[in-house]
Parts: C-alpha cells; sequence; structure tokens
C-alpha cells in the first residue's frame, strides 16, 4: 500500500460503526497511518521510505472486518512519527524543540528518553527524523488537531459500549519488525499479547486470545517485549467494566518489510484473525463484568 503525502489530512481518523453493535469490542489500529503532512515530510531529514518505519503497516488491513460481524473499529490516517496516540499526551523532549514546554509536560519518560514521546524524535534504529529544532507550538497544534480528537472519539465509543452492555474491552491492534539484527525473542515469536501482567483486561480475554491463536498454529507469548502502552493502561480498569488487550502482530508473518507490501500470507493471516475475533464474541458477559462491593 502506497503512502500519501497531502497538504492536509481529512479525516485525520475514522471509526466504523456497525449498523447494530453485537459485542462489546472496539478494534483499535492507531499506528497504521500512511497519510503524512506535505509540511511535515518537507521538514524531516529523512525520506519517506525511512519515515515509515515506524507504520504498523496493513494492520487496519487485517483487522478492520470485525465491523462485517458487529464490533466497531477505529483507525488513524495520519502517521505514528507524526503524532503518536499510544503515549501520554504531552511526553515531550525539550532537547527537540524552539521554545518552553508547558510545565504539565512530561519530560523524563523512559519513552521520551527513547526518542519516541508524544512527537518522535526517531524512527527504525535510532534514525533522527529532523535536522533542526522544531517549534513548541507545532507540537502543541498536533496534540490539539490529531491527539486529543483521537482520544475523545475512543473515549466515546467505550462508553457507548459499556452503556449498552455493562462493560467494553478495548482491542488494541499493532505490529512488530521481524527482528532487530540483534538476539531478538521476536523473530521466534509470532503475536506478543500484552495485558500489562493481567491488570489491564479480565484474565478470560487473554485467555481466549492466546487459545484461538495457538488452535491456528501461532506461536503466542504474553508481555514480553511488549505488556501494552499508554491506550491499554489508560483505558484498562476491569474493576470499572473498562478492559484492555494489546496485540503485536510480527511482520513477517503478513508483509515484505522492505517493499511495504503485502506477502503470500496475507490473507490466511487476516481470516484467522476474523475467526480469532468472532471467538471473543462468545465469551460470557458474566465473566467481564465489574466486581460489586460488599455495600452494593
Amino acid at each position: 500500500m502506497m503512502a500519501v503525502v497531502t497538504d492536509l489530512i481529512d479525516p485525520p481518523f475514522e471509526v466504523v460503526e456497525p449498523l447494530t453493535i453485537a459485542a462489546p469490542f472496539l478494534f483499535n489500529s492507531p499506528h497504521s497511518g500512511l497519510v503524512y503532512p506535505k509540511s511535515f515530510v518537507e521538514q524531516a531529514r529523512l525520506d519517506l521510505q525511512s519515515l515509515r518505519r515506524s507504520e504498523d503497516s496493513f494492520v487496519d488491513t487485517l483487522f478492520g472486518s470485525v465491523a462485517e460481524i458487529g464490533m466497531p473499529f477505529m483507525r488513524a490516517h495520519f502517521p505514528r512519527c507524526y503524532v503518536d496516540v499510544n503515549r501520554e499526551p504531552y511526553e515531550l523532549d525539550p532537547r527537540m524543540f524552539e521554545g518552553r514546554l508547558p510545565a504539565y509536560a512530561n519530560t523524563r519518560s523512559m519513552r521520551v528518553s527513547g526518542g519516541l514521546g508524544t512527537v518522535a524524535r526517531i524512527v527504525g534504529e535510532a534514525q533522527e527524523i529532523y535536522g533542526r529544532r522544531i517549534p513548541v507550538d507545532e507540537a502543541i497544534t498536533r496534540i490539539e488537531n490529531f491527539y486529543k480528537p483521537y482520544h475523545r472519539a475512543l473515549r466515546r465509543v467505550m462508553v457507548q459500549m459499556q452503556r449498552s452492555f455493562g462493560l467494553a474491552v478495548l482491542i488494541d491492534c499493532h505490529s512488530m519488525p521481524s527482528s532487530t539484527g540483534l538476539r531478538d525473542e521476536r523473530a521466534r515469536t509470532d503475536i506478543v499479547l500484552g495485558d500489562r501482567y493481567g491488570t489491564s483486561c479480565a484474565g478470560v480475554i487473554t485467555d481466549v486470545l492466546e487459545l484461538e491463536l495457538r488452535r491456528r498454529g501461532y506461536a503466542v507469548v504474553r508481555n514480553k517485549p511488549y505488556a501494552g502502552g499508554f491506550i491499554t493502561e489508560h483505558y484498562g480498569n476491569p474493576a470499572s467494566g473498562m478492559h484492555a488487550v494489546q496485540i503485536e502482530i510480527n511482520r513477517a508473518l503478513y508483509m515484505d518489510e522492505r517493499a511495504y507490501r503485502p506477502a503470500e500470507r496475507f490473507e490466511t493471516v487476516r481470516s484467522d484473525l476474523l475467526e480469532v475475533a468472532g471467538a471473543l464474541m462468545k465469551i460470557d458477559h458474566l465473566h467481564l463484568a465489574p466486581l460489586r462491593t460488599a455495600a452494593e
């Protein structure tokens, strides 16, 4: 799939909602956007091919069919390296910007230190995106125009499902490079399920995902090296009826990582993931309902 360079990203994201929501599961692809602002591409010191290394390429296509069986699906059109919605709203590196960051900015997180804040400093193997500092106001504009509307829409769908079903489950969909070139567990793992070590969702959700994926021949591990990012942590609160789990898929399963095109097994993987989503719909909601206190 070709990336697009344009003056305006409109709309910046979309929510595909079935006419009737059949189950309280929202699938979300926050890093599959491939519409690049022209001003950003001109500002970057890297070419477009290099910038694309942070994309979760084709993840929206792999999971998008869930809307056809009654579950909402959300995806970003803007790229992760432009603004990353799987971060706190203001995880920003002061060394990147001209001007003073807001006092409430988180400038000391590990993600900021690694160059992967809300506005990223690097892509790929630590390649610097910018050749010079960018204005603070530009970072704030990206957050106001892309990050915040995305999360408002995500929260709206989750709350809507909770009102309808008494609970809501977010399946946050991502991909991982097949290898970093070093000794890397990802080379031997097909899928990583991240539930913040059992704290972001009811155990039955992760259990069903792992069982159904293993039945289809996938090598599955939990929480290592990916336990779930900001979205999983922020939206996963089982005690209140909100659950979240992250899925990371090894890109070698379904795409040519160098050419950014689907591989031979693409349709098989897509079909398998749709079947796994269907299995989630069969979970007894009583297992997911929030615990009642003794006073209630």
